[in-house]
């Protein structure tokens, strides 16, 4: 698996509005991937946050090319559940988004991020992820 590989999973699996993110592939390794989150006005809100709807579907996504990543290919798969816990605003600063595999079976796979701030390296979100491998 190389960088570019996954970054042209974004527009050949993701919807037009997933792409609208940004999203650029930042980092990986066996287990995780790590995506950069461009901080852009039309991502915030008041205060110049990142909105949380912005940082869950990062999330999901980052997630979807970890399990890539880690099979070496798309396989179909859905979110079953997602947790998410926001920790503190994010703000006037790119959001590293990183998605790491904590079990993949043959049917399920169960994951966990975190996103932080690229300058400040705070974390800023966690969530924690099940998916069902189809």
């Amino acid at each position: 698996m190389d960088k570019e590989t996954l970054q042209r999973a974004l527009p050949d699996y993701f919807a037009p509005w997933v792409q609208a993110l940004g999203l650029q592939v930042e980092a990986f390794d066996a287990d995780s991937v790590t995506l950069r989150l461009p901080q852009s006005d039309q991502l915030s809100r008041v205060g110049n946050m990142l909105c949380g709807q912005a940082m869950m579907a990062a999330a999901d996504t980052a997630m979807v090319l970890a399990l890539i990543n880690q099979s070496g290919a798309f396989r179909p798969c859905t979110t079953v559940q997602t947790n998410t816990n926001f920790l503190k605003p994010l703000s006037g600063q790119d959001a590293l988004v990183q998605a790491r595999i904590v079990r993949a079976g043959k049917t399920l796979a169960f994951g966990e991020i975190d996103i932080r701030g690229a300058e400040d390296g705070k974390s800023a979100c966690r969530a924690t992820t099940t998916y069902a491998l189809l």
